[in-house]
């Protein structure tokens, strides 16, 4: 039924007013301490991404500053490797997965219809600890303390015998630290996802983004222990003295490299298959017309999860492995282009077969369309193995790399916040100012990383920080890095653009692109409860398909905070289940977990004196507890009132 045949507009407001009164946040300084609202984590995890990718930009601008030109003496070699270090593990450990589940964070409960997310105070939890480890490591590097040895720390290079000091166990701590967010969010996506969709909301009805966040968690699941294993292992070598890594005791180098890249390489999917999500609404949206082939669409996104997991030695046939094995691994790497490819075909066809508007978000995703396409076709490449014998640890695999990553990544993301930002705010980014964003760092991108391609072919090796004049590097640096001051001037415009609309933007309304999703039913931005009424799904495209009033259900309760939870396959309406409203154990929790991780760093007896704050801390956050007998009273006399 409609939401106007389950009340009328009278019972409507005060029904809002309960509501409100039942899911509000506390005041002031309490409220920002305990919240768990979705919607209030998500914009801080989404805030905190951006801060940590601004912060990594910068240092790629220093980066291409020192090799602006040769012999250049604006960068010491210990700095430089501290700086190519930091930027590499804060792009890849601090923004790229973390911003992508910041946006399921947010999207996700409201894609599914519902007032919060599965566990609000993990994801609470989750947030602290990833901001806390972000900063550990930031803080560690401002005192000069920070990574020396890329963000794969190769052993022996990072054991204990050439990288001496706390520098490298700084960054140990800081993978198993944040890992831990990353894993505490795919818990909860995939509980999201498979028992709290909306009635009628079937697989066969799920929307994309869902479905790519849904294999996205499961790999995060499957692949983040892999390092956190890693890292472990490391850090025990460096400080109480076992073998994991040495050669002379039993140990092997090689064994690093399995784990690391066990997890590195799903990671580029981990990082890239939310994007395939944001992009098919985007497409479906400015297009005016569902996506084509959604069985296909649905069935490559599984593919890239599963192959992603049997191709990491992509990244080791210089290592001397069986070549036997090598040829695995390149017929790996090469099918895993296949359900990319026939997903971009997808998306050009809607596109074609449509009407598209050519908006600031389409705009971002037909230069993601260019520019992962060529990523992709060096990424073929590279899996030959007598081409990446060639190339491998030269600036033809950095090329490589930021085409895969930010055209895979970043260009989805902008088109992303573009999309979304109204229905956060409530007000639109400036257009004129969106499409000068676009273009600046269209160019930009392409000016910076074509060359590296030549430079790769030429013999520029990675990780250096300088060269000789004369070996026709001098050319190809320069226009690199006037690239680079384009990109700073587009991330420029997207930050004024973001203050400005945020003060004076054109107000959106509930659904300012006529987009057909879920979260569109709601007002933009959405009221602490998210839906009024539980919405039922009848189709793929809900909102389109409604055509007037969305079919709701009621029976989810009011006077205290609780979830509907529905069956896996059919989204048939299941049970009810509390949600755990707002406290600060998750605050005091993470607090705990940081003390162990940093005391660890300097004595591997914190782990254990550690361990007891934060076991404190737990028995505060799963203590029972029920309402209030004034609560109970009162929640009674609104009952005897309705």
């Amino acid at each position: 039924m409609t939401a106007g045949e389950l009340a009328t507009p009278e019972q409507e407001a005060a029904l809002r007013t309960r509501l409100e009164a039942t899911w509000a946040h506390p005041p002031g300084l309490r409220g920002v301490l305990t919240a768990v609202d979705h919607k209030v984590i998500g914009r801080r995890y989404v805030i905190t991404g951006m801060v940590f990718f601004f912060l990594g930009g910068i240092l790629a601008a220093l980066m291409r500053a020192q090799l602006s030109r040769p012999e250049n003496g604006l960068i010491g070699p210990d700095r430089y490797n501290q700086i190519f270090s930091m930027h590499g593990t804060t792009m890849m450990f601090l923004f790229a997965v973390p911003i992508m589940e910041a946006m399921a964070v947010y999207l996700v409960p409201l894609m599914c219809g519902a007032r919060n997310i599965s566990f609000p105070r993990l994801n609470a939890y989750g947030y602290w600890v990833y901001l806390f480890g972000g900063a550990m490591i930031w803080i560690a590097f401002l005192m000069n303390v920070g990574p020396e040895t890329g963000w794969f720390s190769y052993v022996p290079l990072a054991g204990p015998e050439f990288s001496p000091g706390k520098r490298t166990d700084f960054w140990a701590q800081m993978i198993t630290f944040t890992e831990v967010a990353a894993l505490a969010v795919a818990v909860q996506l995939v509980t999201m996802i498979l028992k709290q969709r909306p009635p009628g909301m079937t697989l066969s009805r799920m929307p994309l983004f869902l479905w790519a966040m849904l294999v996205t968690s499961f790999m995060v699941i499957f692949a983040m222990p892999a390092v956190m294993l890693a890292s472990s292992f490391l850090i025990s070598d460096r400080l109480i003295g076992t073998q994991f890594f040495n050669p002379a005791e039993g140990g092997d180098p090689l064994l690093w490299q399995h784990l690391f890249w066990f997890f590195g390489h799903p990671e580029v999917y981990i990082i890239f298959l939310p994007a395939l999500g944001m992009v098919s609404h985007i497409v479906t949206t400015f297009s005016r017309r569902t996506i084509l082939a959604y069985p296909a669409m649905v069935l490559a996104l599984l593919a890239n999860g599963f192959l992603a997991f049997g191709l990491w030695v992509h990244h080791m046939f210089a290592t001397g492995l069986p070549r036997l094995g090598d040829s695995f691994y390149t017929s790996a790497s090469m099918m895993i282009a296949i359900p990319s490819g026939l997903q971009i075909f997808a998306w050009i066809a809607t596109i074609w077969d449509g009407k598209p508007r050519f908006r600031t978000p389409l705009l971002f995703v037909i230069g993601f369309i260019v520019i992962f396409v060529l990523g992709g076709l060096t990424g073929v490449m590279l899996a030959s193995v007598p081409l990446d014998l060639q190339v491998h640890d030269t600036y033809f695999v950095v090329a490589h790399f930021h085409y895969v990553l930010i055209g895979g990544a970043v260009f989805p993301l902008f088109g992303a916040l573009y999309f979304w930002f109204p229905k956060a705010t409530g007000r639109m980014l400036d257009e004129r100012l969106g499409v000068w964003n676009f273009w600046t760092f269209f160019v930009g991108f392409n000016v910076t990383f074509f060359p590296m391609h030549l430079l790769g072919l030429i013999g520029m090796p990675r990780r250096i920080y300088t060269y000789k004049a004369g070996l026709g590097w001098d050319l190809w640096n320069l226009i690199a890095s006037l690239g680079a001051v384009v990109i700073f001037v587009s991330m420029v415009i997207f930050l004024v653009n973001v203050v400005v609309s945020l003060r004076r933007g054109r107000i959106a309304g509930d659904n300012p692109w006529e987009a057909s999703g879920l979260e569109w039913a709601t007002t933009s931005p959405p009221p602490t409860y998210n839906f009024l009424y539980t919405p039922v799904v009848t189709g793929r495209e809900p909102l389109w398909e409604a055509e007037g009033s969305l079919p709701v259900m009621g029976g989810v309760g009011v006077d205290r905070r609780e979830a509907l939870c529905t069956t896996i396959i059919e989204a048939e309406p299941d049970i009810r289940q509390t949600s755990a409203g707002p406290t600060i154990w998750p605050l005091l929790a993470a607090l705990a977990t940081t003390a162990l991780f940093i005391g660890s760093i300097f004595h591997e007896w914190a782990v254990v004196w550690g361990a007891i704050p934060l076991a404190a801390a737990l028995v505060g956050w799963f203590w029972p507890s029920g309402p209030t007998r004034g609560q109970v009273a009162r929640a009674a006399a609104r009952e005897e009132v309705a």
